[in-house]
C-alpha cells in the first residue's frame, strides 16, 4: 500500500510538473500564432496604391505585427513633439466631450500609464498585507504614494497597493494601506506573478536563506575555534 502511495504521489507531481510547462508553452505558441494569423488585417484598412502587399510578390508572415508597431513608434515620436502634442491633447478634448466614450479612454489610459510608469514605487515592490481580516496575508504590489485629499484624511504614511487576483492577476483590487502595517518581501514582480498564476504551486526561493547562509559561514581570517583557544 506504501508503495502504491509513494507511485500515485510520484505521478501526481510529475503530471503538475508537465502541465505547469506544457499549458504555458502551448498558450504562448496560440497567442504568437493568432498574432501571425491576423495581424496582417491590417493590410485590408490600407489603400491599395500604398499597401506594401501590392509591391511585395510573396507574403511575409508578421509584417502586419511590424507594420503595427512602427505605426505605434511614429505615433510616439509625433505625439513628443510640440505640434503633434497639441493636436492629441485637441483631440483628447473633443474624445471627452463623448459621454459613452469619455470613461472607457480615461480607464484604458490610466491603466497604461500605470503598467508603462517609470517611478521606482511602480510594481517595483512586492508586500504582504493583512486581506481580507486579520491573520490572513496576501501578496500586493506597491503602485505609488497617494496625495492631497486621500493621504489627508490619515495622519499615518499611506501607500497605493494593487491587490491581484488569482489565478488571473490582471484584476484585482486598489487600496489604502498604512505603510507601517505591510510586511516588504524581496520577491521580484515576476516571481509573485508566478506564485499568483499558479495558486501557489510555485513558490520562489528564499532570497534571504543564500544571505543567512553565508553570515553563518565562518570568516577565514578567523577559523572556528580560534577563540575558545584564546579563552582557554
Amino acid at each position: 500500500m506504501a508503495f502504491l502511495k509513494n507511485l500515485r504521489t510520484k505521478i501526481r507531481a510529475y503530471f503538475i510538473a508537465g502541465l505547469l510547462t506544457v499549458v504555458p508553452l502551448s498558450f504562448t505558441f496560440y497567442v504568437i500564432s493568432l498574432l501571425l494569423k491576423h495581424g496582417d488585417k491590417i493590410f485590408n484598412l490600407i489603400p491599395e496604391r500604398f499597401n506594401p502587399r501590392t509591391y511585395i510578390p510573396f507574403p511575409i508572415p508578421g509584417l502586419g505585427i511590424a507594420l503595427v508597431v512602427l505605426l505605434v513608434l511614429l505615433t510616439g515620436v509625433l505625439v513628443k513633439n510640440y505640434v503633434g502634442g497639441r493636436i492629441v491633447e485637441f483631440g483628447e478634448r473633443i474624445v471627452y466631450q463623448i459621454p459613452l466614450v469619455r470613461p472607457i479612454y480615461m480607464a484604458v489610459k490610466q491603466l497604461l500609464i500605470a503598467i508603462f510608469s517609470q517611478s521606482d514605487d511602480s510594481f517595483k515592490r512586492v508586500v504582504l498585507i493583512e486581506y481580507p481580516r486579520r491573520g490572513i496575508y496576501a501578496i500586493a504590489f506597491v503602485t505609488g504614494v497617494p496625495n492631497g485629499e486621500v493621504q489627508s484624511f490619515h495622519s499615518e504614511r499611506m501607500i497605493n497597493v494593487f491587490l491581484p487576483t488569482t489565478p488571473n492577476p490582471t484584476s484585482g483590487f486598489y487600496l489604502l494601506v498604512p505603510e507601517k502595517e505591510t510586511i516588504p518581501l524581496t520577491m521580484t514582480v515576476e516571481d509573485a506573478f508566478k506564485l499568483l498564476i499558479s495558486g501557489g504551486l510555485v513558490s520562489p526561493p528564499d532570497a534571504r536563506a543564500g544571505n543567512r547562509s553565508r553570515a553563518c559561514r565562518p570568516s577565514p581570517a578567523s577559523p572556528a575555534g580560534t577563540n575558545d583557544s584564546k579563552e582557554s
